[in-house]
């Protein structure tokens, strides 16, 4: 496919994201054909690794293309959302139990769909154009892709930050809140791709110092509230006016959900329990949530003015992340 370059070199199975004028955004068919690279390459004894990287200098992948899952969700047909959520997640949890090495090499914006491929590698390098996100109560959706599960293994009280205000992270503070691993200068990164694809050694990968991590010392104490109401309380008593700004402009409901979600995925053994958590919700989005609206003012008409509607209160969150019954999202097992 035109949107990704899927081929064996040397040792290494090679995945490069070549849409770089879309941002690389993540569309339905390349999420179904990375899972099936993946899978190819499972019991191959040619591929000792998998390389996962991006043409283009501004994203490695700024999220999911999401443009067709709002047009169909606007003429009633929320089917098309509901089996793009549940093929990229299923592809999300083939990567993080991926019995062989991933190298994710992210540069520019990773957002979205683009963490759920890069921030679940085996081995995930950063550089100093990074910038990680989980943007989407900004479109009226949740941390999905499995981002409420690498939110709740942040330390202190990031995940919540992170979930509610969508803030970007360079490469130290990526490292330092667990979805990277690795700072490498990007000048450096076509080397070690070569010699990787050559001899398959992951010992050949060997990071410098991470840049400073902000995140090390921020007072995020407000975000240990119970809700969503008494974070804005507190941060109203601390008088910061930029981290208020960014809430007020959110989704209620998904910043509501959202903050359930990452505390819930704290209890989660595994990514999949997270995954499942959140397909509850985005299977649901098309229909009972903001998201629409959210799609339709950042992304559709541009005009960043959206107009939250939903209802925020416990007891719809509670519904939305009420089990699906038979149509609970299911998982391929590895044989």
């Amino acid at each position: 496919m035109n949107d990704l370059n899927i081929r064996k070199t040397g040792r290494a199975g090679r995945i490069t994201f070549t849409r770089p004028k879309a941002l690389n955004a993540l569309s339905h068919d390349m999420a179904l054909a990375i899972h099936r690279a993946l899978d190819g390459w499972r019991d191959d004894p040619d591929v000792a690794l998998v390389i996962i990287d991006a043409e283009g200098e501004r994203a490695f992948c700024a999220g999911g293309d999401i443009a067709a899952v709002y047009r169909a969700g606007l003429a009633g047909n929320h089917a098309l959302g509901q089996q793009f959520f549940a093929d990229e997640y299923r592809m999300n949890a083939a990567i993080a139990d991926y019995p062989k090495p991933i190298v994710a090499f992210m540069q520019g914006f990773v957002m979205g769909g683009g963490v759920g491929v890069g921030g679940h590698a085996s081995h995930r390098i950063v550089g100093d154009t990074t910038q990680i996100a989980m943007p989407e109560s900004g479109i009226g959706l949740i941390p999905d892709v499995g981002g409420t599960w690498l939110l709740s293994r942040a330390p202190g009280r990031i995940g919540e930050y992170l979930a509610l205000t969508g803030a970007r992270m360079g490469a130290g503070d990526a490292i330092h809140a667990g979805f990277a691993d690795i700072y490498l200068p990007e000048d450096r990164w076509p080397d070690l791709i070569s010699r990787l694809e050559t001899t398959g050694d992951l010992s050949l990968i060997e990071g410098e110092d991470a840049p400073t991590a902000p995140l090390r010392t921020m007072d995020l104490s407000p975000f240990a509230q119970d809700t969503v109401a008494d974070i804005i309380d507190a941060l109203e008593q601390d008088g910061d006016a930029q981290t208020l700004k960014i809430l007020h402009a959110n989704s209620p409901l998904s910043m509501a959900a959202g903050l359930a979600m990452v505390r819930a995925a704290r209890d989660d053994a595994r990514m999949q329990d997270s995954l499942a958590r959140e397909y509850r919700f985005t299977s649901r989005a098309t229909q009972d949530t903001d998201f629409l609206e959210g799609v339709r003012a950042q992304i559709i008409d541009k005009d960043r003015k959206p107009r939250w509607m939903a209802d925020a209160s416990p007891a719809h969150v509670a519904a939305l992340l009420a089990p699906l019954g038979h149509h609970e999202l299911t998982w391929r097992e590895p044989a």
